[in-house]
């Protein structure tokens, strides 16, 4: 079994919800010999430095999340994507910690499954199919160069989630409104899910750390 970190059970033990369930998978997964980290405020566990599951508590559930869960093998359709275009990363929901024993072998053999997958160093494919440039952004990209440049100059992930959000947009006012919204991140050279707070140590990803700038000791 890994060693436990003092940082997890303080973030259970805050847990407004969940605590039990928390608990039951962290036990589980330290069986396996992860490492246990805490990282965006999440119980985190890594193999040779590579993340491999979360423990995440939601509102109506507490969930284990594969960050390459595509790649593993689902007989009994367990794993669930977190939205419509996630590639990689597949989750499991639980309410109780009755669901949890029951799948234990279960979980046990889709964890130890991840861990050879990092040990061989098997990664997802991602699709590449690039998405359509909607008519109102293109439109703004024609009209000011600068935002065309930096739009431009934006790795091809920052500008796939960018037309995702655009593109979701079923009324052309809305996506120019969207557009419009995100023009300062853009011409900033920020992804629409980056951080922005100026406090992240981890970009592109936040790691919450902006959370602590705005909150008062109170409200935490």
């Amino acid at each position: 079994m890994s060693r436990k970190n003092p940082a997890i059970d303080e973030h259970i033990a805050s847990a407004k919800k969940w605590q039990p369930e928390m608990k039951a998978l962290r036990r589980i997964i330290l069986d396996t010999g992860l490492t246990e980290e805490l990282k965006w405020d999440q119980p985190c566990y890594t193999h040779d430095g590579h993340n491999v599951v979360l423990i995440g508590g939601f509102k109506d559930h507490c969930r284990l999340m594969f960050c390459n869960g595509s790649l593993l093998t689902d007989p009994r359709s367990l794993l669930q994507k977190p939205g419509e275009h996630t590639q990689a990363g597949r989750f499991i929901p639980f309410t109780t910690v009755a669901e949890i024993k029951a799948l234990e072998s279960e979980l046990k053999s889709l964890l130890h499954a991840a861990i050879e997958n990092e040990k061989a160093g098997v990664k997802p494919v991602y699709k590449t199919t690039p998405e359509p440039i909607p008519e109102e952004l293109q439109t703004k990209l024609n009209r000011n160069p600068a935002l065309d440049e930096a739009f431009a100059a934006l790795t091809p992930g920052r500008q796939r989630a960018y037309l995702l959000h655009f593109n979701a947009a079923k009324q052309s006012a809305t996506r120019t409104s969207r557009i419009e919204a995100c023009t300062p991140r853009i011409l900033a050279g920020k992804g629409i899910h980056d951080c922005i707070c100026g406090h992240s140590q981890k970009m592109p990803t936040c790691d919450g750390s902006h959370k602590f700038f705005s909150e008062t000791p109170a409200a935490r």
